[in-house]
């Protein structure tokens, strides 16, 4: 199989596992979402789905009652294309391999489509090698231009440097990139250390209902307030002592006052 085939098989199966499609909406889907296929017609397409149902990994099905009696009428069944177990199985395999193949122009387009359905750890090992295959290509764009810049005319040195543009923009996306899944990794580090220890120190909390002493425990006791000052809680009042009397005796003559 050819690695323009290889492409196409991956990028059919990848689109079938999100949901079955007919082969016109398929065709479609490869040329909007994936511009790479534009060049692709109907006469590359169906012989690479017929390939893909004869391995097993997708199967054929008819649309509904009124498409499959559609040839009695004169016209062609509409076949709806499904991603089988095995098909699903194959493809994950495929979303796991980061060699020099998924580095390349044609491929790597379609592997980064399909990023969302890819592990952090592959994206990241893609991305990188993507990277480093730039860089090498600019250091090559780089030494010749400067051995043949004097044998060049404006337009053609114009040309040269506006693929080199084009490969250091990318190198800086790539980078950006590259900074954002870290940052991601790292976060995701974080959580889970912090969910261990949550879950680590579970055996060693205590419930505060329980802590502390029985009337900070929620418990109906009451515990007596503090006594109140002396002479207003009855007749001996909380001291015990008797209180005293300040009512005035009738004098006796002298001028003095008896105080019980």
């Amino acid at each position: 199989m050819s690695r323009r085939s290889g492409v196409l098989e991956f990028a059919i199966l990848g689109l079938l596992r999100e949901s079955p499609m007919h082969g016109y909406e398929l065709r479609k889907r490869l040329n909007t979402s994936l511009g790479v296929f534009r060049a692709f017609s109907y006469g590359s397409l169906y012989p690479c789905l017929k390939t893909l149902v004869r391995q097993g990994w997708l199967a054929e099905e008819h649309s509904g009652p009124e498409e499959a009696r559609a040839p009695l009428a004169g016209r062609r069944a509409r076949i709806v294309y499904r991603l089988t177990a095995e098909g699903k199985e194959h493809f994950e395999e495929l979303l796991a391999q980061t060699g020099p193949d998924s580095w390349e122009d044609e491929h790597f387009g379609v592997r980064f489509a399909f990023f969302g359905q890819t592990s952090r750890d592959v994206r990241m090992r893609v991305l990188e090698g993507r990277r480093t295959r730039l860089e090498e290509r600019l250091a090559k764009m780089r030494a010749s231009l400067a051995r043949t810049r004097e044998k060049l005319d404006a337009y053609t040195l114009e040309l040269q440097r506006h693929g080199m543009e084009s490969v250091e923009r990318e190198v800086r996306w790539l980078n950006e990139l590259i900074e954002s899944e870290r940052e991601g990794r790292d976060r995701a580090e974080r959580a889970d250390r912090a969910d261990r220890a949550d879950e680590g120190g579970t055996g060693d909390r205590t419930d505060p209902v329980n802590e502390g002493p029985p009337g900070d425990r929620g418990e109906n006791s009451e515990k007596p307030g503090p006594p109140g000052p002396p002479g207003r809680s009855g007749p001996a009042g909380r001291s015990g002592r008797p209180r005293r009397s300040t009512r005035r005796r009738p004098s006796d003559g002298t001028g003095s006052t008896d105080n019980t």
